[in-house]
């Protein structure tokens, strides 16, 4: 009886060591995509760089200017980009070193007679700036509209309009196609289209994409076909941006 005695208090003693450790099982933090850092985006392929200003609700402009990209919005695969696009770099200073300058005796320029004076036969006008008209919206599809614009920070960022499969899918005005593809979690096969330096579109769940990257389309030109990609439904999901933030659709689209 003594010994089962002492070996009960063995145990009970390895038991104590085991569960008085500091031994903590490993954390993985699988909500957030590989790729994706709080402050900045590394870029991977097929991405451009509207598609990821657009991912992140920041202007496309702001995003390029604080990552030092130039006019062209030219990217590469695994470029890191900054998510703060109030960090924009500093413009290069100029050096200005001082000389002495030893002026010249002024010149005596004779004045020809009026008659050998010769005008020019073009005369110079002020060359005028092209006026900046906003789009010319259309409706992108004819189906009825199933999901209105959340305000507020809602999570419709946009109008759903209900179809079929395969139904046309058309640029709601005329612009450039800036990105073709399905990169952007939730969107499915997503088209970005261009109008102007403020607006841009977009149209996600197609079926099939028609227009490529770089492609310049008229206003109801089909561009798309529509879907259920990265939905549960069959219907086009319908944005428009200003200056990167979504606006609601209605208050551009005309009445039908």
């Amino acid at each position: 009886m003594f010994r089962i005695l002492i070996i009960l208090c063995v145990i009970g003693v390895c038991l104590t060591g085991c569960t008085s450790g500091t031994y903590k099982a490993p954390v993985t933090d699988r909500g957030r995509p590989p790729g994706e850092r709080i402050g900045h985006h590394i870029v991977a392929k097929g991405e451009t760089l509207y598609s990821i200003a657009w991912r992140y609700n920041v202007d496309y402009h702001a995003l390029a200017a604080a990552n030092g990209v130039g006019s062209t919005y030219h990217i590469y695969p695994g470029q890191r980009l900054t998510l703060d696009v109030t960090q924009v770099p500093p413009k290069p200073s100029i050096k200005r070193t001082t000389k002495t300058v030893v002026s010249a005796p002024p010149k005596v320029v004779k004045t020809p007679p009026r008659s050998k004076i010769q005008t020019p036969s073009i005369s110079q006008k002020p060359i005028k700036k092209a006026p900046k008209v906003d789009p010319s919206w259309h409706w992108p599809a004819s189906g009825k509209l199933i999901a209105t614009f959340s305000s507020n920070g809602g999570l419709n960022k946009g109008i759903d309009i209900q179809g079929k499969l395969g139904e046309p899918v058309h640029a709601a005005a005329a612009g450039i196609v800036v990105y073709s593809g399905s990169g952007l979690r939730g969107y499915g096969k997503l088209l970005i289209v261009k109008h102007s330096d403020k607006f841009l579109s977009a149209y996600a769940h197609n079926r099939r994409l028609l227009a490529k990257e770089g492609e310049q389309v008229k206003r109801g030109q089909k561009i798309a076909e529509m879907g259920s990609s990265g939905t549960d439904a069959v219907k086009l999901h319908f944005e428009i941006r200003f200056d990167g933030t979504p606006v609601d659709p209605m208050k551009y689209l005309p009445r039908r």
